[in-house]
């Protein structure tokens, strides 16, 4: 007889894999980042497609205080839900937003190095960086952000990835970049900086592999990591094409439908 854990993931990866929408997981699952970690890597542990890279997830400090957790967690990203700029998305109505973040492309000699990654030798590892969108949602039929449970659960919440034209990495002022994200179409615009994620985006990113570290995860591969909203959860508030802009990065764009 399968727990009732083993069957909670096994509806949630069936939704995942199928993009379908199931009911909301059960309280015990979701109300406390410990439990809903385990929910998140027994789902990661029963997909067989590919991963292509990390995100960061509840970067915002203001937010983090709010809900009285301590830090940021990450989630895995897959193939299949990884797009170029420009493509087609359809949403529904347990989709939450619009993100719009800096990712960076890390180097398999990651997996080699020893002791913790540092904001001094973290630079050897990164070979490219990019701008993002992150179209965030549930596979459940739920709504608002009520825990950080909530969102690690479901997979970090995370729908697809679009990525902007990447750039040889190099050293700029990454903490205080302004950023926008709009929708012409409906008249909305939404402005934000890179300052807002978890200090800056490459102090999110020593997060998430000192936390790949610590979990013993080894892809033998470069592979990317997606380190947070710079412009929070925006709305959809309707469809067409969103455009997202990072000074001295680019821009990215994603249609909504």
């Amino acid at each position: 007889m399968k727990s009732l854990l083993d069957k909670t993931t096994d509806k949630l990866v069936n939704a995942f894999l199928n993009d379908k929408i199931i009911a909301a997981l059960p309280s015990r699952y979701t109300k406390k980042l410990s439990e809903a970690q385990k929910v998140r890597k027994i789902c990661e542990s029963k997909i067989k497609e590919t991963i292509i890279g990390f995100k960061a997830a509840g970067t915002a400090i203001p937010i983090i205080k709010k809900l009285k957790e301590k830090e940021p967690f990450y989630a895995s990203v897959y193939k299949i839900n990884f797009l170029k700029s420009g493509k087609k998305v359809k949403i529904n109505k347990s989709t939450l937003g619009i993100e719009l973040e800096v990712c960076y492309l890390i180097k398999k000699s990651f997996f080699l190095s020893k002791g913790l990654i540092t904001m001094k030798n973290i630079s050897k590892y990164i070979s490219h960086m990019a701008p993002c969108i992150e179209i965030v949602g549930y596979r459940q039929r739920k709504k608002g952000i009520t825990s950080f449970g909530d969102l690690c659960s479901d997979f970090g919440a995370n729908v697809k990835f679009l990525i902007g034209l990447k750039k040889k990495y190099k050293k700029i002022t990454i903490g205080n970049l302004k950023t926008n994200i709009s929708n012409k179409k409906i008249n909305q615009s939404v402005n934000g900086n890179t300052n807002t994620v978890y200090i800056n985006p490459l102090n999110s990113l020593r997060f998430v592999l000192n936390k790949l570290k610590k979990d013993k995860i080894d892809l033998n591969k470069d592979f990317w990591v997606f380190t947070g909203s710079t412009v929070g959860v925006v709305p959809i508030n309707g469809k067409g094409l969103y455009t997202g802009k990072i000074d001295k990065l680019g821009s990215v764009k994603a249609i909504i439908r």
